[in-house]
């Protein structure tokens, strides 16, 4: 055959030309089908339906859709689980339980009786078939990233709520082949299949963390990250099918356990979502939309009424459990929608239910084609209600931010960010991205100052604004990157901070050149004196996205500074990305302030304190400090309300006790416009939950009290080296 004819024979054999076509089918879709009002989801399913073998049969269902198509299933549920901001997932597991239970019993009771009187199947096939209305797979979920609403109550409890009916699906089919197989139904084998599973989650939670924090760590470069976190994904659901479970939810579970190392904002992020939404999702929905053959409905009416009488059942029953879940969690009506367009539709483990269930004769030929049609109207059904009251709910949430009360700088930093060195230029840059607020769309402005004509200068700076550049368009936030020559560095800053009317200005921490220089150095004590802006420096010495925990000294009366609030926020904005806790050492006076400032501008966090009552609780408190932890110590000015004459002593004591911990210092703003105080947080109505258990506390002291130990040893080491050099 010649290469001519490859390209006019259907189905394509030529790879190229089926790559060409589903590629086409990938652009267009979301074009036509959005001037349609149908949402694209809907339409790419469609257009596999009319290229597929029972369509147009311009491609075959061959190994491409197989491979790809399996993989998008597995990238959809990683994405599901690494979207989700993990406070809140742990602040509604419970609701995420109780909706899951919910959401596969009811369908599960109905689907038995249905089966039984409306098709007359035995009670193991009613079973069977039953498990399928329970079982359901978020392939609306792109609606609700495109929207950015993955951390709406509302999703998250539908998200965990997904786990628990796949999970109870996949339990019964597996007894159901089991009782076929063998004549009788094995507590044993529900009981060795529990111990596997919680061998799998034991082993998998503890080594993927360790072993991806070193990665990052070793490795920088983004290309190799994300193929490591790809396989990650694929060993995860690899692991999980060895085990007896579906590979979707090893899937889901890696995307938990390797969240905190994946920031919302940040390069990585962007190219896992990028490479999902352009290529395996569609992939894996095109194929989907291959294996429904609408013509059996047309066929005969037996067909058509069992199509008919499955999606009825299926959505009538998902809808049920939506209401009562939000009758029991008193939430809105909104809310009730979105939770049954994420838990209507059909696609990955309805689908193995089916093959299995017709491989052991558990359905005939007719269940089988009405199943396959059901999870076609039940995907459309969940994709156009998830994207209605997706737009409904966006509505609301941007009414409320762009509210006069929602304004602030909090929200809208400006900042400025000075970079000198190329390899520091891209730490820093990360650092201020993740101290953003994820609304904040104003642009970042990365600054190198020079006062002399030295081309080697000129190259250094330059190469460093590359970098600084790079970082920030990876993760899709505008940039201005200027040069400039001033008469000092210092004047430089000044003079661009103003221009550009920044809030913030960020900056490297200064590395002493010599034994007579300063902690922070003439350059930082120059712009300190120069400036009432907040300053930010930072000093990392491994990347930011594995840090553990923040470690916050405030000095006393830090709550009636002008940029009190605004550093608060800075510090949220990184704990809520990062998903680390913070722990806070400040004077009880200033503790429910800080509290106020966290519950008013609605940060998800664990937050954690300890009183500073005086300067040695400091000492005490630096001691949990270790090498995965991030030091952010509060400064002030001289002429600041919270200066005291202890402050003066924090640069030399940073620079001779905190050489090789990773270490931010914040000079809140100071002066500049009145700002409202926040509200004090009355202690005695705090949750318990914002405390660390008894058991992490006593693992946080043996942590300190090892870091400690450490210290001395070190300290005694140089000294007998010391010694034998005399």
């Amino acid at each position: 055959m010649t290469l001519a004819a490859t390209f006019i024979t259907f189905p394509l054999v030529q790879p190229v030309a089926i790559f060409l076509l589903v590629l086409v089918i990938i652009l267009f879709s979301p074009l036509v089908f959005n001037a349609l009002k149908i949402p694209h989801i809907v339409g790419m399913i469609i257009a596999g339906v009319a290229i597929g073998p029972h369509g147009l049969n311009l491609l075959a269902r061959d190994a491409s859709f197989e491979i790809f198509g399996q993989v998008g299933i597995l990238y959809l549920m990683f994405l599901a689980a690494v979207e989700i901001d993990m406070y809140n997932l742990r602040q509604n597991a419970r609701k995420g339980l109780i909706f899951g239970i919910l959401t596969f019993c009811i369908p599960m009771a109905a689907g038995i009786i249905c089966s039984v009187w409306a098709f007359g199947r035995s009670w193991l096939s009613a079973a069977l078939i039953a498990s399928m209305y329970a079982s359901h797979t978020l392939i609306s979920y792109p609606i609700i990233s495109r929207f950015g609403l993955q951390n709406r109550k509302s999703a998250v409890i539908a998200v965990s709520a997904t786990i628990v009916a796949v999970m109870l699906a996949l339990i019964v089919l597996a007894e159901v082949v089991a009782v076929k197989t063998s004549g009788r139904f094995s507590w044993i084998g529900i009981g060795r299949l529990g111990l596997l599973i919680a061998v799998y989650v034991l082993a998998t939670g503890i080594t993927f963390p360790w072993l991806t924090r070193w990665f990052f760590r070793k490795v920088s470069d983004p290309v190799t990250q994300f193929i490591y976190v790809l396989a990650m994904v694929l060993t995860a659901s690899l692991l999980a099918q060895l085990i007896g479970l579906e590979a979707i939810l090893g899937a889901f579970y890696a995307g938990l356990v390797l969240n905190r190392f994946i920031p919302s904002r940040s390069a990585l992020m962007n190219r896992i979502e990028f490479v999902g939404n352009a290529i395996f999702i569609p992939y894996f929905l095109i194929g989907v939309g291959m294996l429904i053959d609408v013509n059996v409905v047309f066929g005969g009416l037996t067909v058509a009424r069992t199509a008919v009488i499955m999606a009825t059942t299926a959505l009538a029953c998902k809808w049920l459990a939506a209401f009562a879940a939000q009758k029991i969690f008193g939430m809105t009506s909104t809310g009730r929608r979105l939770m049954f367009g994420l838990t209507s539709g059909k696609a990955a483990a309805t689908i193995a239910a089916v093959m299995v269930g017709f491989k052991y004769g558990l359905i005939d030929e007719d269940l089988m084609n009405g199943a396959v049609v059901m999870i076609l109207i039940c995907s459309a059904v969940a994709s156009i209600v998830t994207e209605q009251s997706a737009k409904r709910l966006r509505m609301t949430i941007t009414e409320s931010e762009i509210s006069p009360d929602s304004q602030g700088s909090v929200r809208t930093a400006r900042q400025l960010v000075a970079v000198a060195n190329p390899v520091t230029a891209e730490g820093i840059m990360k650092l201020a991205i993740l101290m953003r607020h994820p609304s904040n769309r104003l642009p970042v402005t990365a600054l190198f100052v020079r006062s002399n004509d030295d081309p080697s200068t000129r190259a250094v700076g330059r190469s460093a604004l590359a970098e600084a550049a790079k970082a920030m368009v990876s993760a899709d936030i505008p940039i201005k990157d200027v040069e400039r020559y001033d008469i000092n560095i210092v004047s430089g800053i000044i003079n661009v901070a103003k221009e550009q009317d920044a809030t913030d200005i960020v900056i490297g921490l200064h590395r002493k050149s010599n034994i007579v220089d300063s902690f922070y150095g003439s350059l930082i004590d120059g712009l300190l004196g120069a400036t009432n802006k907040m300053v930010i420096m930072s000093r990392c010495f491994i990347p930011v996205n594995t840090v553990r925990s923040l470690m916050v000294v405030v000095p006393p009366k830090a709550e009636y500074e002008t940029g009190f609030r605004d550093w608060v926020g800075r510090l949220g904005n990184l704990a809520s990305q990062l998903g680390t806790r913070v722990n806070f050492l400040a004077a009880p006076a200033t503790i429910p302030y800080i509290q106020g400032v966290i519950q008013a501008e609605g940060y998800n966090i664990r937050h954690h304190y300890e009183e500073l009552r005086t300067w040695d609780d400091f000492l005490i408190f630096s001691n949990l400090i270790v090498e995965d932890d991030l030091m952010v110590v509060v400064g002030a000015r001289r002429t600041s309300i919270s200066w005291d004459a202890d402050l003066a002593q924090l640069p030399p004591f940073l620079g001779k006790y905190f050489k090789r911990q990773n270490l931010a210092v914040i000079y809140p703003a100071q002066f500049g416009a009145e700002v409202e105080m926040p509200a004090p947080i009355d202690p005695l109505s705090q949750r318990p939950s914002t405390a660390p258990s008894p058991i992490l506390l006593s693992l946080q002291r043996v942590r300190g009290l090892y870091a400690s130990l450490r210290l001395e040893l070190r300290r005694h080491r140089r000294q007998r080296q010391a010694r034998r050099n005399r």
